[in-house]
């Protein structure tokens, strides 16, 4: 049995993955901030899912975690985590040496395209050799994409394979946090939302959604310039790796069909203008991570596969 574990800036979610694929036990709790509780949170979880297993530590086959910031996956090493207070931190290593269990680490969002990956072979829209390859694009408060292509998670030379979100897209837009200006993130993401969309609702992403379905004109504006940026990062995705699939994944990928559908409607409409576009089928290739489902926990699990371990 392989266990998995997301290291998120506010929580941990775990999922143990048994041998034929299936998800057995899963827990959540809070992450700790900076390195020793980081460290003290994964071994935590460890515990609990082996209680819960009725299994030691040791048991598991491997042990994986995914984390956001620029990980060394041959070295286990952490650089930074800007979010989790994490500066240089060698968290594989620590915890294989506490555990006694070889400890994978890998970017959370390349671990949830190895997740998502993982569901449509399990569906049946992806074979576990990659026969389809994907790109699991992630809407939270940033935007990435992990790419899974000729049966290898695509990591590139120095690890940043993936992050468009830092691909400017309009020279005269906003500045990115990044240093950039008018990137592709300062659109299409959590925080383009937040600065487009001022609310003090709970879901301000819900909100401009289901305000501008009501009609609300400027609603419907901030809403279109969101999706456009989304729809510009399929079409990236799809024009750089002709992946078969985009799954749509992150906090955002909770609005659901709305996404979706608002997503292939810019799509379509460039692909009425471009005979080009159009023969490349760009709405037909995209789809939504299923509400609930742990992808970057189940990706975890798998970065102890050899196979995922190459680049």
């Amino acid at each position: 049995m392989r266990l998995g574990i997301d290291i998120g800036g506010t929580k941990t979610a775990a999922v143990a993955l048994a041998e034929t694929g299936e998800l057995s036990d899963q827990v959540r709790m809070p992450t700790g901030f900076g390195a020793e509780a980081v460290v003290e949170t994964a071994l935590a979880t460890v515990e609990r899912m082996a209680e819960l297993s009725g299994l030691g530590a040791s048991a598991f086959s491997s042990i994986g975690i995914g984390i956001p910031g620029a990980v060394d996956t041959i070295t286990g090493r952490v650089a930074h985590a800007v979010n989790l207070g994490l500066e240089g931190l060698d968290l594989g290593p620590r915890l294989t040496d506490r555990l006694g269990v070889d400890v994978r680490i890998e970017n959370d969002v390349k671990a949830a395209a190895l997740g998502a990956h993982h569901l449509l072979a399990a569906e049946g829209s992806a074979a576990p050799s990659a026969d389809r390859s994907m790109a699991y694009l992630n809407l939270g408060t940033g935007l990435a994409a992990g790419i899974v292509q000729g049966g290898r998670l695509l990591r590139g030379g120095h690890g940043v394979a993936g992050e468009i979100g830092h691909i400017p897209i309009d020279p005269a837009g906003e500045l990115c946090g990044c240093g950039q200006r008018g990137c592709l993130e300062t659109v299409a993401s959590g925080s383009a939302i937040a600065r487009m969309w001022t609310s003090d609702a709970e879901l301000p992403a819900r909100e401009l959604f289901d305000r501008a379905e009501a009609g609300d004109a400027e609603a419907a504006d901030v809403r279109e310039r969101f999706l456009s940026g989304v729809a510009a990062a399929v079409r990236l995705l799809v024009l750089t790796t002709d992946v078969d699939e985009v799954v749509i994944g992150g906090g955002l990928a909770a609005l659901g069909e709305p996404l979706v559908d608002g997503t292939r409607r810019i799509l379509n409409g460039w692909a009425a203008d471009s005979a080009f576009l159009a023969s490349l089928g760009l709405a037909e290739r995209v789809r939504v991570i299923p509400l609930g489902f742990p992808a970057a926990a189940v990706g975890a699990a798998l970065v102890g596969v050899a196979q995922w371990q190459k680049s």
